[in-house]
């Protein structure tokens, strides 16, 4: 108990030598062991690796799960030494829904079977987002987390260590300074009177005290150089280590494009091929409509010619090698009749043109210029009928 106590004050009084010196090195009344300048180097750069790798880490873990709540779960179980649960991903609970939905709407109407397959290819981008957060949470979170909780918190504790080493070292310094002036006021400036030789003796007897002290400061101050420059090789070889992180954290982001490539190609030939399979479904309609036309202006003729809009096709996304079927390359009927029916009503601007009311199917010469004129005259969009009654195309305005 004895042995507790004495190790317990002497802590406690080298806590205090150490407060006091801080304090005073931060109000300039201390002197300051400063570090070379290639120390003060490492230093800056250990603490830029720390910061910025936590940052990289937080921000990868929000790609890999934008669910706030999600990852505070994740985290809990990570410290409790618990295994996480299994989660559903989003692209698996949207297949889910949609295979419900084609079940209760009718498997095989055709929204049913769009809906069926529609499914099938968001499970397939569920079970790649899985993997993709699998291979990229052993690759790259684990090794930047590691060195978080490994390296860097043996760098801080010798960090910590090396400044109170530092500390020790300027108030034995200072302990030092201090005897030396006291002994050399008692040495020059000796109390001494004839008349009082009791004084000879004391101020003798002082000087001999501070002798003492300054030989006791020395050895103080010897110990406490080797222990700080011990103390600062250990640190500046784990500060050197660094770049050994670095290459490793290299290594690391290779991975992570690595597993993020596989990741967007699946995605990529998933949806690929499910539209390939959607385009094969009768009454299955490929890309998106166009958006409709603004009113027609009567002052203005030109403005009630009409185009053909571009329906995108699944061609502009085919591999290399793959031929593609462009709109030029469609050579006009030559010559003849074709059904058309008038999608909406339009009232003639003048003579010159037809007033037309909706679903009113009628003929339309065939012919580059003759279709031409025809479009022109109506101006009202119509929708070209095919042999049978089959659909050709759309026409608008002008826009």
């Amino acid at each position: 108990m004895d042995f507790n106590m004495k190790k317990l004050a002497s802590d406690a009084g080298i806590f205090f030598t150490r407060a006091v010196q801080f304090t005073e090195e931060k109000f300039g009344q201390a002197e300051k062991t400063e570090l070379d300048a290639h120390f003060e180097n490492l230093l800056a750069r250990a603490d830029s690796t720390k910061n910025w790798t936590e940052k990289i880490l937080r921000q990868t873990e929000v790609l890999l799960q934008p669910n706030p709540s999600a990852r505070v779960e994740e985290f809990l179980y990570e410290k409790l030494d618990r295994k996480v649960p299994s989660r559903v991903t989003n692209g698996e609970l949207l297949a889910q829904y949609m295979a419900d939905a084609a079940s209760e709407l009718g498997p095989t109407t055709p929204y049913g079977k769009t809906l069926i397959k529609v499914a099938e290819a968001e499970k397939q981008l569920g079970a790649a987002e899985r993997d993709f957060i699998h291979t990229a949470s052993i690759s790259f979170l684990t090794p930047l987390r590691n060195f978080l909780e490994g390296d860097w918190k043996t760098i801080s504790k010798e960090r910590r260590l090396l400044q109170n080493r530092r500390l020790d070292l300027d108030a034995c310094k200072a302990r030092l300074k201090k005897a030396k002036a006291a002994e050399a006021k008692a040495t020059t400036v000796p109390d001494f009177q004839e008349t009082r030789p009791r004084n000879y003796i004391l101020s003798a007897s002082a000087s001999a005290l501070w002798n003492d002290e300054v030989d006791k400061a020395e050895q103080e101050l010897r110990v406490a150089q080797t222990e700080f420059d011990r103390q600062a090789e250990v640190t500046r070889l784990l500060l050197e280590g660094i770049s050994s992180t670095h290459v490793n954290h290299l290594r690391c982001l290779h991975e992570f494009v690595k597993s993020q490539t596989t990741y967007y190609a699946q995605c990529y030939r998933h949806m690929l091929d499910l539209q390939k399979q959607l385009g094969r479904f009768p009454g299955t309609f490929v890309g998106t409509t166009e958006p409709a036309s603004p009113p027609l202006s009567s002052t203005s003729p030109t403005t009630t010619a009409a185009t053909m809009p571009v329906v995108p096709s699944v061609a502009s996304l085919a591999p290399p090698g793959e031929a593609s079927l462009c709109l030029e390359e469609v050579a006009p009927p030559a010559s003849g009749t074709r059904k058309a029916r008038v999608l909406y009503d339009y009232e003639a601007a003048d003579s010159s043109e037809l007033a037309l009311l909706a679903d009113e199917v009628g003929l339309v010469p065939q012919g580059g210029a003759g279709m031409g004129g025809v479009r022109s005259s109506l101006g009202a969009g119509i929708r070209h009928m095919g042999p049978g009654g089959a659909l050709m195309g759309k026409w608008g305005p002008a826009g």
